[in-house]
């Protein structure tokens, strides 16, 4: 079994596709992260910091799989 890997998303992105990365890897929808992340920037006020960490941080996902993925979704 492959561990997972935490990467921010090529294809599904809005600004930096962090959100979209983390969905993937959480295997939620990819709209609720981002609801999430601007909920902890109003109340909580770090989520504005915490997502720009998460873009330096977190690598990009690698073009193979996403090449996988789009060729996936054009066999169906």
């Amino acid at each position: 079994m492959e561990a997972k890997k935490l990467y921010w998303s090529r294809t599904d992105k809005k600004i930096s596709g962090v959100c979209g990365g983390l969905a993937k890897y959480t295997n939620t929808d990819s709209t609720i992260i981002p609801l999430l992340w601007i909920f902890a920037k109003i109340f909580y006020g770090f989520g504005l910091i915490v997502y720009i960490a998460a873009t330096l941080i977190v690598p990009a996902e690698p073009y193979e799989t996403c090449r996988k993925e789009q060729q996936d979704r054009d066999d169906f």
